[in-house]
């Protein structure tokens, strides 16, 4: 049963019901709702009224320090839930704390298959993907972090991904015969480890080892062994029994996802790090409540993981994050889906969504209107780092560069 809020029925914005109104124009009315908000409630200002050169710094000894993290706010979550009047109580955090430090980027269109896995796959390696958003393969075309590595020479333990579930083991490396095994990223699955850590007893800890809201029929049994173990006590340098300890004390897969992130930053420190989180997709199951939650708790934990960057001295000053949703929601009134409890539709509530980037090198407090792609996030992440996507179809954002 679908449980829904008769209140934020009644406050979808008119543009997204408008007679007549083509595609674009609906996404770029989208796009403006969201900035006249943040204008209005963070104080940011336009960045089209800004000039100058760009404050990144490009030197190779900067570079070669300069962290990133990107944050995919996994799942999806409409502006009626978070950048909107009606929204902003699920999003405190955001809106208070990391907004005003951040260049925000208000219109990020996502043109490709709408679903958690390939459309993280078409995040990391700037173009859309077709692959199967239930099948365990790798993506297509290279990597962010192969092209990171390959170009920079840099080692394993320098890029990371901590990912949610079955179907991202192999997110971190593709199948492009030119770059080849063992050139991209280490995935980290959290309930792989704890799956491997409990070995079968894992009654306590049903609530963090739920896996796929999306599709109940695919639902493959958690992996979880040796190879675990040893991420565990040779990467972490944690125990079975202090991470099981802590495990107890934790309420989502995503705060363990965090709880993970922040022992690798704190272990290996790399300079590439992607987390991708998964709790909105709740939203799947049909209940509101759950699907605010899991906003509230994103929020919460994305505030958390900046303050564990700025507490880091291997990452503090040096250090640019990227927060961005993979997609958004079916709006309420298309009748071919099914609102906030999923993202079947296309329409343009499902594919406008945003970015923020805050850190080294980023303007603070200010708003970019100008449409963007989400594949245009890798070429922005190698201009920056200083590698070459060659094979990525975004583009660099010059707004941010």
């Amino acid at each position: 049963m679908i449980i829904r809020s008769a209140l934020t029925r009644s406050l979808i914005p008119e543009f997204l019901t408008g007679a007549g109104r083509n595609q674009r124009e609906i996404a770029s009315a989208l796009s403006s709702s969201r900035r006249e908000f943040l204008r209005n409630t963070a104080g940011l200002v336009l960045g089209s009224t800004l000039s100058g050169a760009s404050p990144f710094l490009r030197g190779e000894s900067v570079r070669k320090k300069r962290k990133v993290i990107v944050v995919t706010f996994g799942g999806g979550a409409r502006d009626q839930e978070t950048f909107a009047p009606e929204g902003q109580e699920n999003i405190p955090h955001l809106l208070n704390e990391l907004v005003p430090q951040s260049s925000f980027f208000t219109h990020v269109s996502n043109q490709g298959i709408l679903g958690h896995y390939v459309a993280t796959a078409s995040l990391t390696t700037g173009v859309y993907e077709t692959l199967n958003n239930f099948s365990a393969v790798a993506p297509e075309h290279p990597t962010v972090f192969e092209y990171f590595r390959k170009d920079l020479k840099r080692p394993a333990s320098d890029a990371w991904v901590v990912a949610p579930s079955n179907g991202f083991n192999r997110i971190g490396e593709s199948e492009c015969r030119s770059y080849g095994p063992g050139t991209g990223a280490t995935v980290i699955l959290p309930k792989h480890l704890l799956a491997a850590a409990t070995s079968g007893g894992a009654a306590d800890f049903d609530h963090l080892l739920r896996d796929n809201y999306e599709n109940p029929l695919y639902t493959p049994q958690l992996g979880g062994g040796e190879f675990e173990l040893q991420q565990l006590d040779g990467i972490l340098r944690l125990s079975v029994a202090d991470f099981m300890a802590h495990a107890r004390t934790l309420s989502s897969p995503d705060e363990l996802s965090i709880y993970i992130a922040k022992r690798l930053m704190q272990q290996e420190a790399p300079s590439l790090l992607w987390i991708t989180m998964h709790d909105i997709d709740v939203a799947h199951s049909g209940a509101y409540s759950l699907y605010i939650e899991g906003i509230r708790r994103t929020d919460r934990l994305c505030t958390e993981l900046w303050n564990a960057v700025q507490a880091n001295p291997e990452y503090a000053g040096n250090t640019t994050l990227f927060i961005l949703p993979d997609f958004g929601r079916d709006s309420d009134y298309d009748a071919g889906g099914n609102g906030f409890q999923h993202h079947r539709t296309g329409d343009v509530a499902s594919r406008t969504t945003w970015m923020m980037a805050l850190g080294a090198g980023v303007r603070e407090g200010v708003i970019f209107n100008d449409p963007m792609q989400s594949i245009d996030l890798v070429p922005s992440l190698g201009a920056i780092m200083g590698f070459s996507p060659a094979q990525s179809q975004g583009k660099p954002i010059k707004d941010l560069l």
